[in-house]
């Protein structure tokens, strides 16, 4: 994997650079790094690694919290000259078309991990590696890290890039999405103070 293009991407929180890393120039998906102005990889960059959701991120589906998480990501980068990686790995790894299925058992009472392992995958499928590599291509080697996943800072904690800080990113839960986040919470350890 490596950068195959990048361009100045001005937002509604303010000016990025957005850079596309892919293994050749064809890739359709590649991953994205959204680079803020007065971004310094000289000391620790606030930075979130956000996995697709194409539901909660382009859509506004309030299932999950998503949406929210990245523009909040957004804007924390902007304001603080930080770093949103954006990976594509719809779903927690299993993809759009795995993750509506999974969403159908869910209607049916299973949490979100059980319908992960129902449907026969993992209940987070996640890798980290691409992302650790985008960071170490951008010159950052300590992070504030933007997550309430104990998965990512571990992930990163296994790695060179250091990390200096978590910050958390807790949303208000809503009817919608309230047993979405206290399955995150209890299950898989993150930190919402649910």
């Amino acid at each position: 994997m490596q950068r195959q293009a990048e361009a100045r991407i001005p937002t509604r929180v303010g000016n990025f650079t957005m850079i596309a890393y892919a293994d050749s120039a064809q890739e359709p998906m590649p991953h994205v790094a959204f680079v803020a102005e007065g971004f310094d990889p000289t000391k620790p960059v606030p930075v979130r690694i956000h996995s697709e959701c194409m539901t909660g991120d382009v859509f506004g589906s309030r299932r999950c919290d998503c949406g929210e998480q990245l523009d909040a990501s957004m804007h924390i980068a902007a304001e603080q000259g930080g770093v949103v990686v954006y990976l594509r790995q719809e779903g927690r790894g299993i993809g759009l078309i795995n993750k509506l299925k999974a969403y159908n058992l869910q209607e049916t009472g299973l949490n979100t991990a059980e319908a992960n392992t129902h449907l026969g995958f993992d209940v987070d499928a996640r890798q980290y590696e691409c992302a650790i590599y985008i960071l170490q291509d951008l010159g950052i080697s300590q992070v504030e890290l933007i997550t309430n996943n104990p998965d990512k800072v571990e992930a990163l904690r296994r790695s060179p890039v250091e990390v200096t800080a978590v910050i958390p990113l807790v949303m208000e839960p809503h009817d919608d999405n309230r047993h979405y986040l206290v399955t995150k919470q209890q299950l898989m350890g993150h930190s919402l103070g649910i």
